[in-house]
């Protein structure tokens, strides 16, 4: 089964705390998302594989470590897309694909309208991001879509996930690990995180 990490660290639980609040301001909002994957991004690099490679120091020739593997970030469209900065900043040379999936209101099934992601992304380690992992439905679809293509190395990072979510992912997805800043305590009968933080797009983008 994909490993499950729930961050205890002080700086994102700190962040976290401010990123629930309601009067934090959008402005506010994207800046904690961005600086909270960041600190996720470095949990989840942790395992990735290096190799040796001869560098020129100003004073002599010595041998180092450099991630040589590909890396692609695939934002789940739309609050998905403010996560994306928080791994470039660590992972400047990442690739970015993009999935549009929405969830109907009424039966929280997921709907595709958009794929687009690097080619040849087998062996690429890839990133999934999305704010919240709730149902587990848009999760499953998206990991879905990227198998198709041949991604076979897949990390979800989340701000915030559901037991209901995580559920669901890891008992379809035996191989994709799950990053998350928090692990909350149900969905309410709307399929929101509770305690949750709202709409996290909606909050990103001051579309409510």
């Amino acid at each position: 089964m994909g490993k499950l990490f729930i961050s205890e660290h002080p700086l994102i639980q700190n962040k976290m705390s401010m990123l629930r609040d309601k009067n934090t301001s959008t402005k506010e909002f994207r800046e904690l998302v961005n600086e909270i994957t960041m600190l996720l991004t470095y949990e989840a690099t942790r395992e990735i594989p290096v190799c040796d490679v001869e560098i020129d120091t100003p004073i002599a020739k010595t041998v180092c470590k450099a991630i040589t593997k590909d890396i692609v970030i695939v934002p789940i469209l739309r609050a998905g897309i403010g996560m994306v900065d928080g791994v470039h900043m660590l992972l400047p040379a990442s690739k970015v694909g993009h999935i549009g999936i929405y969830r109907d209101p009424d039966t929280f099934t997921p709907i595709e309208y958009y794929c687009k992601v690097p080619k040849n992304i087998k062996g690429a380690k890839v990133f999934i991001v999305d704010p919240m992992l709730a149902t587990g439905k848009t999760a499953e679809a998206a990991i879905e879509l990227l198998k198709e293509r041949g991604a076979d190395d897949i990390t979800m990072l989340c701000i915030i996930a559901a037991p209901e979510g995580v559920k669901a992912v890891q008992s379809t997805f035996n191989d994709v690990d799950i990053y998350t800043a928090a692990y909350d305590l149900a969905l309410n009968e709307k399929g929101y995180i509770v305690p949750g933080l709202g709409d996290a797009g909606d909050r990103m983008f001051g579309t409510k």
